[in-house]
Order: C-alpha cells, then sequence, then structure tokens
C-alpha cells in the first residue's frame, strides 16, 4: 500500500532540552542561542514533564501572566511570571505525540491542544524528537513535480502495476487531474482514493473509464 509519511519522518532527533532546576537565564539564552521558540523539559529519566516556551519567557520578562488566561488561575500565572526555573516556568502536563502518527493526525492534535509542538516519545514515555506546526506544514507544501511524481511512479506503476502512459497526471497547485482508460471500472475509485491519500494532494479530479472490451 502507499506509505504515507509520519511524524518520524519530519521531527527533529537532536533535541535541546531542559531540566526543572535549568535557572531562567539559561533556559531564555539556550533558546535565544537555538533559535527556538520551546524546548520540552525532561526528568532525570528522559521523560518529558512540561514544556517552556519562548511567551513564557516573555512574560516572565514583562512580569505579566498571559494576558489570555491560558495559565489557569490567577496564582499559577503570577507564579509563573515570578517563576526563577524551567520546572516553575513551564506549561504541565505536556501534550507528545508518537513516530508512527501520521501527519494529519498530529496536525489535528497541535489544533486541538492549541499547541505550536509536540515532543515525541516512545513506547517507554522517552523522549525522542519535537515535531512543530512548520515540520507539518513542510509535509504538506509540496512542489507540483513530486506529486506528480509519487503519483505515476508509486500509486499508478509500484501499487496497480499500470503501463506507463495508462493514466495521464496532471497537478496544478495540489490540484490533481487524471485522464485516461483503466483495465476494469473497479479500479477508479481506488485510483482515487490513492492519489488522494498522497501528501500534498488538495482536490483530484477524475476522467477516467473503463477499457472498452474488445
Amino acid at each position: 500500500m502507499l506509505r504515507r509519511r509520519t511524524v518520524g519522518d519530519v521531527m527533529t532527533e537532536e533535541v535541546v532540552t531542559l531540566r526543572p532546576d535549568t535557572p531562567f537565564q539559561e533556559v531564555a539564552a539556550l533558546l535565544d542561542a537555538n533559535d527556538i521558540v520551546a524546548a520540552p523539559v525532561v526528568d532525570d529519566d528522559g521523560i518529558p514533564v512540561g514544556v517552556v516556551s519562548a511567551s513564557d519567557v516573555l512574560r516572565h520578562e514583562t512580569g505579566m501572566p498571559d494576558p489570555q488566561g491560558q495559565d489557569g488561575d490567577d496564582e499559577h500565572a503570577w507564579g509563573k511570571a515570578r517563576a526563577r526555573t524551567a520546572g516553575t516556568l513551564m506549561s504541565s502536563p505536556v501534550f507528545t505525540a508518537r513516530a508512527d502518527w501520521t501527519i494529519p493526525r498530529a496536525a489535528r492534535e497541535l489544533r486541538r491542544q492549541h499547541v505550536k509542538q509536540l515532543p515525541v516519545v516512545d513506547d517507554n514515555g522517552f523522549l525522542t524528537g519535537i515535531v512543530t506546526r512548520s515540520d507539518l506544514l513542510d509535509a504538506f507544501i509540496r512542489s507540483d513535480d513530486e506529486i506528480r511524481g509519487e503519483i505515476e511512479q508509486d500509486v499508478l506503476g509500484r501499487i496497480l502495476g499500470l503501463d506507463e502512459g495508462t493514466v495521464v497526471v496532471e497537478v496544478r497547485d495540489g490540484a490533481v487531474t487524471l485522464r485516461g482508460h483503466l483495465p476494469e471500472p473497479r479500479l477508479v475509485p481506488v485510483v482515487v482514493g490513492l492519489c488522494q491519500g498522497v501528501d500534498g494532494v488538495v482536490a483530484v479530479d477524475a476522467h477516467l473509464a473503463a477499457a472498452r472490451a474488445g
């Protein structure tokens, strides 16, 4: 079957991490030096226990809590604004992803949790990477040539075993147009469904028919 790209394909494996006792100044310096918007906080076993974001740092430096009230009650919000370590500054519990998640599943989780990144953990909960909103967007933003090549080589060739030229594939801004005749009528919805599953495809316009019997 067609292999869908997963979180493991797009995540960053070398992750800048913090410890609960990492001083605030070091937290700010690490985020700035590595040009990242957030970093997971891990315990002694390497299991994520929270996330510190650049917005947490900014709120701390201004001495103000989250203006949107996303930090919970006022006392907790003001406590984060006065935090001296990553452990008191971080957001917790931490929402995580798995490397075998599909790109759409991870994107839905980011949206549902209202976060911009997800630490990726293995079966034991250990940190193995981090995936960001931009990582997921990059997976969908593919050139028309890439999409056409995957459809021609993987969908039509490798999976369905159709001869080259049986189906003409055109791709424009992620919209796929298919034209041609197929050996059997039942293959028409199969081809359309497989093309819809290719990363980066936004629509499929099929002009396909079954080949006439001789």
